[in-house]
């Protein structure tokens, strides 16, 4: 897989007031590293970020009216066919399909699973969830861009 890092900015709290997502954003620009924002596209915008990342429980369409630039990209995750339809409707550029492997707290959708779930979206899709340095083998069996961790990197 190609080392494409991009940096996606979650948080439950509100990022306007928040000044590391400024700090964020300018050491991403001068490290050459993407950053996106999850579901702020205000604020994604007024910070001229690379774009932003709708979670799967966000099923708002009100972006689709905002002048975005050409650059600027649409992430989005999802868990099942559902989901995946309503991120087309948002017209995001890239999914991400969760969980694929065990997690603590969420029940695996499977390889078989998920080989039916990518078929449903024609754009590019990044594996998510419980990805490990035992389980990332199996990912090259699938048609995966790539894949997000966090625990990967612990």
């Amino acid at each position: 897989m190609k080392r494409n890092i991009c940096l996606i900015w979650r948080s439950k709290y509100n990022e306007e007031k928040n000044v590391e997502v400024i700090k964020t954003a300018n050491f991403c620009k001068k490290n050459n590293i993407k950053f996106y924002l999850a579901n702020n596209f205000k604020l994604a915008i007024k910070l001229d970020l690379d774009g932003v990342y709708i979670s799967a429980f966000n099923n708002s369409l009100r972006h689709n009216n905002y002048l975005l630039k050409k650059k600027f990209k649409i992430l989005g995750s999802a868990h099942n066919q559902f989901e995946i339809n309503c991120k087309k409707n948002q017209r995001i550029k890239e999914l991400f399909i969760s969980p694929i492997f065990k997690k603590k707290n969420r029940s695996p959708l499977g390889l078989f699973k998920v080989q039916n779930l990518i078929q449903l979206f024609k754009g590019p899709k990044i594996a998510l969830g419980g990805v490990n340095k035992t389980n990332i083998k199996l990912l090259k069996l699938t048609k995966f861009r790539g894949f997000a961790a966090i625990k990967y990197f612990e």
